[in-house]
């Protein structure tokens, strides 16, 4: 009797698997195996001073920024030598501007002691004016009219300008003709060049 036998399609074969599953993996370590290979062989090639000189042409910034970080102290050497001679001219323009302040102060404090001073001689020359004047006033308009006729004509009409009317016509009166004349056009004419508006 024959045995049934199922046909062999139908049935997977773990052979086959087997064996896709198998190369696979073989081509995985394969591949790992040659790039480790290969990085062993770099690592291997290069012994420390080639590591080192490579470092070196690899970064050429370390020369370059040696050369930056010299430009940078020197301008900054340069800036803070300028900020101490800024610092030495604001010092000297303060005590420039204070010695400026003490002399207008003394200046000031000096006008003002000229215009006391000025105010005070004006004031000693009105009252000598005003006390002769008086003087000339209460003497005899005789005696007085003499005194006027030896004055400078300028001189006397400032007196007669200063007098009660009446006292000025007694003392007028007893002045020769071209002597009282002087006088009178001095003293028409002392206001005349006054602005009217």
């Amino acid at each position: 009797m024959m045995k049934w036998v199922a046909p062999r399609a139908a049935r997977p074969q773990r052979g086959a698997l087997f064996t896709i599953a198998a190369l696979l993996i073989g081509s995985a370590v394969l591949r790992i195996g040659l790039t480790a290979s290969e990085a062993i062989a770099l690592e291997k090639s290069h012994t420390p001073s080639e590591v080192k000189a490579s470092s070196d042409t690899a970064c050429e910034t370390v020369g370059d920024l040696d050369g930056m970080l010299v430009a940078f102290r020197e301008r900054e050497e340069r800036i803070a030598t300028q900020e101490l001679k800024l610092q030495k001219r604001m010092q000297a323009l303060a005590v420039a501007d204070q010695k400026i302040d003490e002399k207008l102060a003394a200046l000031t404090k000096a006008e003002a002691d000229l215009r006391a001073t000025l105010a005070l001689a004006d004031s000693a020359a009105e009252t000598d004016l005003t006390q002769l004047t008086t003087v000339y006033e209460n003497m005899k308009p005789k005696d007085a009219a003499a005194l006027f006729e030896q004055m400078a004509p300028e001189f006397s009409a400032g007196f007669l300008g200063r007098m009660k009317p009446a006292s000025a016509a007694s003392i007028m009166a007893g002045l020769s003709a071209e002597r009282a004349y002087s006088i009178s056009v001095i003293l028409a004419g002392r206001n005349a060049n006054v602005p009217k508006e």
